[in-house]
Protein backbone atom coordinates (compact mmCIF):
# COMPACT_ATOMS: atom_id res chain seq x y z
CA UNK A 1 0.00 0.00 0.00
CA UNK A 2 1.37 3.42 -0.87
CA UNK A 3 1.36 6.37 1.46
CA UNK A 4 -0.84 8.25 -1.04
CA UNK A 5 -3.64 5.76 -0.59
CA UNK A 6 -3.46 5.23 3.18
CA UNK A 7 -5.33 7.13 5.87
CA UNK A 8 -3.69 6.55 9.23
CA UNK A 9 -6.37 8.44 11.12
CA UNK A 10 -9.98 9.38 10.56
CA UNK A 11 -10.69 12.51 8.61
CA UNK A 12 -14.28 13.68 8.25
CA UNK A 13 -14.50 14.68 4.60
CA UNK A 14 -18.28 14.53 4.39
CA UNK A 15 -19.87 17.25 2.27
CA UNK A 16 -16.38 18.35 1.20
CA UNK A 17 -16.00 16.21 -1.91
CA UNK A 18 -13.02 14.00 -2.74
CA UNK A 19 -9.66 15.76 -2.44
CA UNK A 20 -8.25 13.24 -4.90
CA UNK A 21 -9.25 9.99 -6.55
CA UNK A 22 -7.10 6.88 -6.90
CA UNK A 23 -6.66 5.32 -10.30
CA UNK A 24 -8.38 2.06 -11.15
CA UNK A 25 -4.93 0.52 -11.62
CA UNK A 26 -3.86 1.53 -8.10
CA UNK A 27 -7.07 0.11 -6.63
CA UNK A 28 -6.63 -3.18 -8.51
CA UNK A 29 -3.03 -3.41 -7.31
CA UNK A 30 -4.21 -2.94 -3.73
CA UNK A 31 -6.82 -5.69 -4.16
CA UNK A 32 -4.25 -8.09 -5.62
CA UNK A 33 -1.83 -7.35 -2.80
CA UNK A 34 -4.41 -8.21 -0.13
CA UNK A 35 -6.21 -11.26 -1.53
CA UNK A 36 -4.03 -14.39 -1.44
CA UNK A 37 -5.68 -17.75 -2.10
CA UNK A 38 -7.34 -19.22 0.98
CA UNK A 39 -6.32 -22.50 2.61
CA UNK A 40 -7.51 -25.92 1.48
CA UNK A 41 -10.34 -27.98 2.97
CA UNK A 42 -11.90 -31.34 2.19
CA UNK A 43 -15.18 -31.55 0.30
CA UNK A 44 -17.32 -34.58 -0.51
CA UNK A 45 -17.35 -35.55 -4.17
CA UNK A 46 -21.12 -35.01 -3.97
CA UNK A 47 -20.65 -31.35 -2.99
CA UNK A 48 -17.56 -30.34 -4.95
CA UNK A 49 -19.18 -28.94 -8.10
CA UNK A 50 -17.76 -25.50 -9.08
CA UNK A 51 -15.26 -25.73 -6.21
CA UNK A 52 -11.61 -25.00 -6.99
CA UNK A 53 -9.04 -27.77 -6.68
CA UNK A 54 -6.37 -26.94 -4.10
CA UNK A 55 -3.91 -29.57 -5.33
CA UNK A 56 -3.19 -31.72 -8.36
CA UNK A 57 -5.19 -34.94 -8.50
CA UNK A 58 -3.11 -38.01 -9.39
CA UNK A 59 -4.92 -41.29 -9.97
CA UNK A 60 -3.86 -44.13 -7.73
CA UNK A 61 -5.60 -46.76 -9.84
CA UNK A 62 -6.45 -47.70 -13.40
CA UNK A 63 -9.97 -46.87 -14.54
CA UNK A 64 -11.40 -49.30 -15.35
CA UNK A 65 -9.39 -51.91 -13.45
CA UNK A 66 -10.29 -54.73 -15.84
CA UNK A 67 -10.83 -55.30 -19.55
CA UNK A 68 -14.55 -55.21 -20.38
CA UNK A 69 -16.95 -55.72 -23.24
CA UNK A 70 -18.09 -52.61 -25.09
CA UNK A 71 -21.26 -54.24 -26.42
CA UNK A 72 -23.60 -57.19 -26.05
CA UNK A 73 -22.31 -60.25 -27.85
CA UNK A 74 -19.93 -63.18 -27.41
CA UNK A 75 -16.42 -63.12 -25.98
CA UNK A 76 -14.08 -65.42 -27.88
CA UNK A 77 -10.66 -65.84 -29.45
CA UNK A 78 -10.42 -63.60 -32.49
CA UNK A 79 -8.50 -66.29 -34.36
CA UNK A 80 -11.57 -68.57 -34.21
CA UNK A 81 -13.50 -66.12 -36.40
CA UNK A 82 -10.98 -65.79 -39.21
CA UNK A 83 -12.70 -66.49 -42.56
CA UNK A 84 -16.21 -66.40 -41.12
CA UNK A 85 -18.93 -65.04 -43.42
CA UNK A 86 -22.65 -65.52 -43.85
CA UNK A 87 -21.73 -68.23 -46.40
CA UNK A 88 -18.96 -69.75 -44.27
CA UNK A 89 -20.40 -70.01 -40.76
CA UNK A 90 -17.90 -71.05 -38.11
CA UNK A 91 -19.26 -72.94 -35.07
CA UNK A 92 -18.31 -72.09 -31.45
CA UNK A 93 -19.44 -73.83 -28.26
CA UNK A 94 -21.07 -71.52 -25.67
CA UNK A 95 -19.71 -72.45 -22.22
CA UNK A 96 -21.11 -69.70 -19.97
CA UNK A 97 -21.84 -66.01 -19.58
CA UNK A 98 -20.33 -62.84 -18.13
CA UNK A 99 -22.56 -60.12 -16.68
CA UNK A 100 -21.69 -56.70 -15.19
CA UNK A 101 -20.44 -57.44 -11.69
CA UNK A 102 -20.68 -61.22 -12.27
CA UNK A 103 -17.72 -62.35 -14.38
CA UNK A 104 -17.24 -65.77 -15.98
CA UNK A 105 -14.70 -67.55 -13.80
CA UNK A 106 -13.36 -70.04 -16.36
CA UNK A 107 -11.06 -69.77 -19.36
CA UNK A 108 -12.25 -69.48 -22.94
CA UNK A 109 -10.46 -72.07 -25.03
CA UNK A 110 -10.14 -72.70 -28.75
CA UNK A 111 -13.52 -73.05 -30.43
CA UNK A 112 -15.37 -71.70 -27.39
CA UNK A 113 -17.30 -68.51 -26.54
CA UNK A 114 -19.29 -67.01 -23.67
CA UNK A 115 -22.32 -64.78 -23.81
CA UNK A 116 -21.28 -61.32 -22.53
CA UNK A 117 -23.09 -58.08 -21.76
CA UNK A 118 -21.89 -54.51 -22.19
CA UNK A 119 -19.60 -53.55 -19.32
CA UNK A 120 -19.03 -57.13 -18.18
CA UNK A 121 -15.44 -58.34 -17.54
CA UNK A 122 -13.71 -60.02 -20.46
CA UNK A 123 -12.87 -63.61 -19.41
CA UNK A 124 -9.41 -65.13 -19.51
CA UNK A 125 -8.54 -66.57 -22.89
CA UNK A 126 -10.84 -64.26 -24.85
CA UNK A 127 -9.43 -61.29 -26.76
CA UNK A 128 -12.43 -59.98 -28.74
CA UNK A 129 -16.20 -59.65 -28.69
CA UNK A 130 -18.36 -60.66 -31.65
CA UNK A 131 -21.58 -58.56 -31.70
CA UNK A 132 -24.85 -60.43 -31.19
CA UNK A 133 -26.10 -59.41 -34.63
CA UNK A 134 -23.17 -61.19 -36.27
CA UNK A 135 -24.02 -64.67 -35.01
CA UNK A 136 -26.68 -67.34 -35.36
CA UNK A 137 -27.70 -69.53 -32.42
CA UNK A 138 -28.49 -73.21 -32.47
CA UNK A 139 -28.85 -74.59 -28.94
CA UNK A 140 -25.50 -74.33 -27.12
CA UNK A 141 -23.67 -73.53 -30.33
CA UNK A 142 -23.28 -70.19 -32.08
CA UNK A 143 -22.15 -69.66 -35.64
CA UNK A 144 -19.90 -66.68 -36.39
CA UNK A 145 -21.07 -64.84 -39.50
CA UNK A 146 -18.18 -62.36 -39.56
CA UNK A 147 -14.64 -62.12 -38.33
CA UNK A 148 -13.20 -59.75 -35.70
CA UNK A 149 -9.58 -58.77 -35.03
CA UNK A 150 -7.99 -59.05 -31.56
CA UNK A 151 -9.15 -56.26 -29.22
CA UNK A 152 -12.31 -55.54 -31.21
CA UNK A 153 -15.21 -54.29 -29.04
CA UNK A 154 -13.07 -54.57 -25.90
CA UNK A 155 -12.34 -51.74 -23.46
CA UNK A 156 -8.84 -52.18 -22.10
CA UNK A 157 -7.75 -51.78 -18.48
CA UNK A 158 -6.81 -48.15 -17.71
CA UNK A 159 -8.45 -46.96 -20.91
CA UNK A 160 -10.15 -44.05 -19.14
CA UNK A 161 -7.48 -43.23 -16.54
CA UNK A 162 -4.08 -44.81 -16.03
CA UNK A 163 -2.59 -45.11 -12.55
CA UNK A 164 -0.03 -42.38 -11.94
CA UNK A 165 -1.67 -39.93 -14.35
CA UNK A 166 -2.25 -36.32 -13.22
CA UNK A 167 -5.92 -36.09 -14.06
CA UNK A 168 -6.66 -32.52 -12.90
CA UNK A 169 -4.35 -29.63 -12.04
CA UNK A 170 -4.71 -27.37 -9.01
CA UNK A 171 -6.84 -24.31 -9.75
CA UNK A 172 -9.38 -26.15 -11.88
CA UNK A 173 -13.02 -25.21 -11.28
CA UNK A 174 -14.67 -28.61 -11.02
CA UNK A 175 -17.41 -29.44 -13.51
CA UNK A 176 -20.10 -32.12 -13.02
CA UNK A 177 -18.30 -34.54 -15.34
CA UNK A 178 -15.09 -34.00 -13.34
CA UNK A 179 -16.86 -35.30 -10.27
CA UNK A 180 -17.81 -38.44 -12.19
CA UNK A 181 -14.16 -39.05 -13.08
CA UNK A 182 -13.01 -38.40 -9.52
CA UNK A 183 -15.60 -40.80 -8.16
CA UNK A 184 -14.57 -43.48 -10.67
CA UNK A 185 -11.01 -43.11 -9.33
CA UNK A 186 -12.19 -43.85 -5.79
CA UNK A 187 -12.03 -40.24 -4.57
CA UNK A 188 -14.67 -39.77 -1.86
CA UNK A 189 -13.34 -36.37 -0.81
CA UNK A 190 -11.42 -33.73 -2.72
CA UNK A 191 -8.97 -31.08 -1.52
CA UNK A 192 -10.53 -27.76 -2.53
CA UNK A 193 -9.92 -24.10 -1.75
CA UNK A 194 -12.08 -22.87 1.10
CA UNK A 195 -14.91 -20.63 0.01
CA UNK A 196 -14.48 -17.01 1.12
CA UNK A 197 -16.96 -15.92 3.76
CA UNK A 198 -18.48 -12.61 2.69
CA UNK A 199 -20.44 -10.40 5.05
CA UNK A 200 -23.02 -8.18 3.32
CA UNK A 201 -23.94 -4.97 5.11
CA UNK A 202 -26.88 -3.29 3.36
CA UNK A 203 -27.39 0.25 4.64
CA UNK A 204 -29.87 3.04 4.02
CA UNK A 205 -32.80 4.61 5.89
CA UNK A 206 -34.64 4.86 2.58
CA UNK A 207 -34.62 1.09 2.01
CA UNK A 208 -37.23 -1.58 2.56
CA UNK A 209 -36.36 -5.29 2.62
CA UNK A 210 -35.86 -6.91 -0.77
CA UNK A 211 -39.09 -7.58 -2.62
CA UNK A 212 -41.20 -5.21 -0.50
CA UNK A 213 -43.78 -2.96 -2.18
CA UNK A 214 -42.66 0.67 -2.22
CA UNK A 215 -44.05 2.78 0.61
CA UNK A 216 -44.07 6.54 0.58
CA UNK A 217 -40.52 7.69 -0.12
CA UNK A 218 -38.92 4.34 0.58
CA UNK A 219 -37.74 1.82 -2.01
CA UNK A 220 -37.02 -1.91 -1.93
CA UNK A 221 -33.43 -3.06 -1.52
CA UNK A 222 -32.04 -4.14 -4.91
CA UNK A 223 -28.38 -4.50 -4.00
CA UNK A 224 -28.74 -7.26 -1.41
CA UNK A 225 -30.10 -9.99 -3.72
CA UNK A 226 -27.81 -8.84 -6.54
CA UNK A 227 -24.68 -8.95 -4.36
CA UNK A 228 -25.58 -12.33 -2.85
CA UNK A 229 -25.91 -13.78 -6.36
CA UNK A 230 -22.64 -12.21 -7.49
CA UNK A 231 -20.79 -13.57 -4.45
CA UNK A 232 -22.12 -17.07 -5.16
CA UNK A 233 -21.11 -16.77 -8.81
CA UNK A 234 -17.56 -15.86 -7.81
CA UNK A 235 -17.17 -18.78 -5.41
CA UNK A 236 -17.97 -17.15 -2.07
CA UNK A 237 -20.51 -17.75 0.69
CA UNK A 238 -22.56 -14.63 1.37
CA UNK A 239 -23.96 -13.88 4.80
CA UNK A 240 -26.11 -10.87 5.46
CA UNK A 241 -25.63 -8.69 8.52
CA UNK A 242 -28.69 -8.17 10.66
CA UNK A 243 -27.77 -4.84 12.21
CA UNK A 244 -29.21 -6.15 15.47
CA UNK A 245 -32.34 -7.47 13.72
CA UNK A 246 -33.41 -10.94 12.68
CA UNK A 247 -31.79 -11.55 9.28
CA UNK A 248 -33.93 -13.02 6.48
CA UNK A 249 -32.04 -16.31 6.52
CA UNK A 250 -31.15 -16.73 10.17
CA UNK A 251 -27.55 -15.71 9.43
CA UNK A 252 -27.13 -18.80 7.23
CA UNK A 253 -25.23 -18.44 3.97
CA UNK A 254 -27.55 -16.53 1.66
CA UNK A 255 -26.39 -18.16 -1.56
CA UNK A 256 -26.34 -21.71 -0.15
CA UNK A 257 -29.78 -21.66 1.48
CA UNK A 258 -32.30 -21.03 -1.32
CA UNK A 259 -35.18 -22.66 0.57
CA UNK A 260 -34.63 -20.41 3.60
CA UNK A 261 -34.19 -17.42 1.32
CA UNK A 262 -37.52 -18.26 -0.25
CA UNK A 263 -39.12 -18.26 3.22
CA UNK A 264 -37.74 -14.77 3.77
CA UNK A 265 -39.29 -13.57 0.51
CA UNK A 266 -42.71 -14.57 1.88
CA UNK A 267 -42.06 -12.46 4.99
CA UNK A 268 -40.96 -9.05 3.67
CA UNK A 269 -41.44 -7.41 7.08
CA UNK A 270 -38.35 -9.18 8.44
CA UNK A 271 -35.83 -6.36 8.40
CA UNK A 272 -32.15 -7.14 7.83
CA UNK A 273 -31.29 -3.62 6.71
CA UNK A 274 -28.84 -1.49 8.68
CA UNK A 275 -29.90 2.14 9.28
CA UNK A 276 -27.64 5.11 8.65
CA UNK A 277 -26.36 5.06 12.21
CA UNK A 278 -22.59 4.84 12.87
CA UNK A 279 -22.85 2.46 15.84
CA UNK A 280 -25.14 0.05 14.00
CA UNK A 281 -23.05 0.13 10.82
CA UNK A 282 -19.85 -0.60 12.76
CA UNK A 283 -21.56 -3.43 14.67
CA UNK A 284 -22.79 -4.95 11.40
CA UNK A 285 -19.33 -4.72 9.86
CA UNK A 286 -17.97 -6.69 12.83
CA UNK A 287 -20.93 -9.03 13.28
CA UNK A 288 -19.75 -12.34 11.81
CA UNK A 289 -16.47 -14.07 11.17
CA UNK A 290 -15.71 -13.23 7.55
CA UNK A 291 -12.89 -12.90 5.08
CA UNK A 292 -14.49 -9.95 3.29
CA UNK A 293 -17.04 -7.34 4.35
CA UNK A 294 -19.04 -5.58 1.63
CA UNK A 295 -20.92 -2.47 2.67
CA UNK A 296 -23.60 -1.32 0.25
CA UNK A 297 -24.46 2.37 0.54
CA UNK A 298 -23.04 5.20 2.59
CA UNK A 299 -19.66 5.06 0.85
CA UNK A 300 -19.38 8.62 -0.46
CA UNK A 301 -18.87 12.00 1.22
CA UNK A 302 -22.46 12.91 2.05
CA UNK A 303 -23.87 13.72 5.47
CA UNK A 304 -25.13 10.13 5.97
CA UNK A 305 -22.03 8.42 4.54
CA UNK A 306 -20.61 6.99 7.76
CA UNK A 307 -18.80 3.88 6.52
CA UNK A 308 -15.57 5.56 5.28
CA UNK A 309 -15.15 7.46 8.54
CA UNK A 310 -15.78 4.31 10.58
CA UNK A 311 -13.27 2.32 8.57
CA UNK A 312 -10.67 5.06 8.96
CA UNK A 313 -11.30 5.32 12.72
CA UNK A 314 -11.36 1.62 13.56
CA UNK A 315 -9.23 0.12 10.80
CA UNK A 316 -7.43 1.28 7.68
CA UNK A 317 -9.20 3.16 4.89
CA UNK A 318 -6.63 2.50 2.18
CA UNK A 319 -8.51 3.90 -0.82
CA UNK A 320 -11.52 6.19 -0.99
CA UNK A 321 -12.65 7.64 -4.30
CA UNK A 322 -11.64 6.15 -7.64
CA UNK A 323 -11.33 7.86 -11.03
CA UNK A 324 -14.07 5.93 -12.80
CA UNK A 325 -17.70 6.29 -13.84
CA UNK A 326 -19.85 5.02 -12.30
CA UNK A 327 -18.56 3.86 -8.90
CA UNK A 328 -16.27 6.80 -8.10
CA UNK A 329 -17.32 6.80 -4.37
CA UNK A 330 -15.91 3.27 -3.88
CA UNK A 331 -13.64 2.66 -0.90
CA UNK A 332 -11.61 -0.25 0.45
CA UNK A 333 -9.46 -1.09 3.43
CA UNK A 334 -8.94 -3.40 6.40
CA UNK A 335 -11.00 -3.86 9.58
CA UNK A 336 -10.08 -6.44 12.22
CA UNK A 337 -7.93 -8.24 9.68
CA UNK A 338 -10.79 -8.47 7.15
CA UNK A 339 -10.93 -6.90 3.71
CA UNK A 340 -13.65 -4.26 3.54
CA UNK A 341 -15.19 -2.87 0.36
CA UNK A 342 -17.39 0.19 0.50
CA UNK A 343 -19.70 0.09 -2.52
CA UNK A 344 -21.99 2.89 -3.66
CA UNK A 345 -25.70 2.49 -3.00
CA UNK A 346 -26.72 3.27 -6.57
CA UNK A 347 -27.28 -0.18 -8.12
CA UNK A 348 -25.25 0.24 -11.32
CA UNK A 349 -22.36 1.74 -9.36
CA UNK A 350 -22.67 -1.11 -6.87
CA UNK A 351 -22.54 -3.72 -9.66
CA UNK A 352 -19.61 -2.01 -11.38
CA UNK A 353 -17.57 -1.58 -8.18
CA UNK A 354 -18.27 -5.15 -7.15
CA UNK A 355 -17.08 -6.56 -10.48
CA UNK A 356 -13.97 -4.41 -10.58
CA UNK A 357 -12.83 -4.78 -6.98
CA UNK A 358 -14.81 -6.84 -4.43
CA UNK A 359 -15.57 -9.63 -6.89
CA UNK A 360 -11.93 -9.72 -7.94
CA UNK A 361 -10.86 -10.19 -4.32
CA UNK A 362 -13.41 -12.97 -3.79
CA UNK A 363 -12.32 -14.75 -6.96
CA UNK A 364 -8.67 -14.55 -5.91
CA UNK A 365 -9.35 -15.78 -2.38
CA UNK A 366 -11.40 -18.64 -3.84
CA UNK A 367 -8.50 -19.67 -6.07
CA UNK A 368 -10.22 -18.59 -9.28
CA UNK A 369 -9.01 -16.35 -12.07
CA UNK A 370 -9.05 -12.71 -11.00
CA UNK A 371 -10.44 -11.72 -14.40
CA UNK A 372 -14.09 -11.01 -15.02
CA UNK A 373 -16.17 -14.18 -15.44
CA UNK A 374 -17.59 -12.79 -18.68
CA UNK A 375 -17.02 -13.98 -22.21
CA UNK A 376 -16.08 -11.23 -24.64
CA UNK A 377 -16.57 -10.42 -28.31
CA UNK A 378 -14.77 -7.86 -30.47
CA UNK A 379 -17.28 -5.95 -32.58
CA UNK A 380 -17.56 -2.55 -34.32
CA UNK A 381 -19.37 0.40 -32.74
CA UNK A 382 -22.57 1.50 -34.46
CA UNK A 383 -21.99 5.07 -33.26
CA UNK A 384 -19.36 6.96 -31.32
CA UNK A 385 -18.80 6.33 -27.62
CA UNK A 386 -17.67 9.46 -25.78
CA UNK A 387 -15.66 9.44 -22.57
CA UNK A 388 -13.63 11.85 -20.47
CA UNK A 389 -9.86 11.60 -20.21
CA UNK A 390 -8.70 10.87 -16.68
CA UNK A 391 -11.33 8.32 -15.66
CA UNK A 392 -12.35 4.78 -16.61
CA UNK A 393 -15.86 4.48 -18.03
CA UNK A 394 -18.12 1.42 -17.75
CA UNK A 395 -20.46 1.72 -20.74
CA UNK A 396 -23.50 -0.53 -21.07
CA UNK A 397 -24.16 -1.62 -24.63
CA UNK A 398 -26.49 -3.63 -26.83
CA UNK A 399 -25.46 -5.79 -29.78
CA UNK A 400 -27.63 -5.51 -32.88
CA UNK A 401 -26.85 -6.71 -36.38
CA UNK A 402 -23.29 -7.45 -35.40
CA UNK A 403 -22.65 -3.91 -34.13
CA UNK A 404 -22.32 -2.36 -30.67
CA UNK A 405 -24.88 0.23 -29.65
CA UNK A 406 -24.07 2.24 -26.48
CA UNK A 407 -26.96 2.51 -24.03
CA UNK A 408 -25.60 4.80 -21.36
CA UNK A 409 -22.49 5.62 -19.39
CA UNK A 410 -24.43 7.67 -16.84
CA UNK A 411 -27.49 7.05 -14.70
CA UNK A 412 -25.93 5.03 -11.89
CA UNK A 413 -29.34 4.40 -10.31
CA UNK A 414 -30.88 2.94 -13.50
CA UNK A 415 -30.30 -0.77 -12.94
CA UNK A 416 -32.40 -1.66 -15.99
CA UNK A 417 -29.59 -0.18 -18.10
CA UNK A 418 -27.77 -3.42 -17.24
CA UNK A 419 -30.73 -5.76 -17.73
CA UNK A 420 -31.46 -4.23 -21.14
CA UNK A 421 -27.80 -4.43 -22.09
CA UNK A 422 -26.01 -7.38 -23.64
CA UNK A 423 -22.80 -6.37 -21.93
CA UNK A 424 -20.42 -3.51 -21.32
CA UNK A 425 -17.38 -1.81 -22.81
CA UNK A 426 -14.54 -0.41 -20.72
CA UNK A 427 -13.10 2.91 -21.86
CA UNK A 428 -9.59 3.44 -20.49
CA UNK A 429 -8.69 6.55 -18.52
CA UNK A 430 -6.37 7.85 -21.25
CA UNK A 431 -9.08 7.68 -23.93
CA UNK A 432 -11.69 10.18 -25.06
CA UNK A 433 -13.80 7.32 -26.33
CA UNK A 434 -14.15 5.54 -29.64
CA UNK A 435 -15.33 6.65 -33.07
CA UNK A 436 -18.13 4.87 -34.91
CA UNK A 437 -16.82 1.75 -36.63
CA UNK A 438 -14.05 1.16 -34.07
CA UNK A 439 -13.74 -2.45 -32.97
CA UNK A 440 -14.20 -2.71 -29.22
CA UNK A 441 -14.19 -5.57 -26.69
CA UNK A 442 -17.66 -6.24 -25.32
CA UNK A 443 -17.87 -8.18 -22.05
CA UNK A 444 -21.11 -10.16 -22.22
CA UNK A 445 -23.46 -10.45 -19.23
CA UNK A 446 -24.69 -13.78 -20.58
Amino acid sequence: MTADHSMSRAADVRMCGFARRSTVQAALAWVDGHSPRLEAERASVWLAAVRVLAADVVSQADVPQFARSMMDGYALRAADTQGATAYNRLPLAVIGQSLPGKPFEGIVGKGQAICIMTGAPLPAGADAVLPAEQIEIQGDTIFALDEVPPGKNVGRRGEDVSAGTTVFKAGRVLRPQDLGVLSSMGQREISVVRKPRVQLVITGNELLPAGSPAEGYQIADANGPMLAALVARDGGNARIASGGREPPDGSAPVADQPEREADASRSPMINYLVPDDPAEILAAMRENSADIVIVSGGSSVGQEDHAPILLAEHGDLAIHGIAMRPSSPTGMGILDGKLVFLLPGNPVSCLCAYDFFAGRAIRRLAGRSADWPYASRRLPLARKLVSQVGRVDYARVRIANGQVEPISISGASILTSTTQADGFVIVAADSEGFAAGTNVDVFLYD
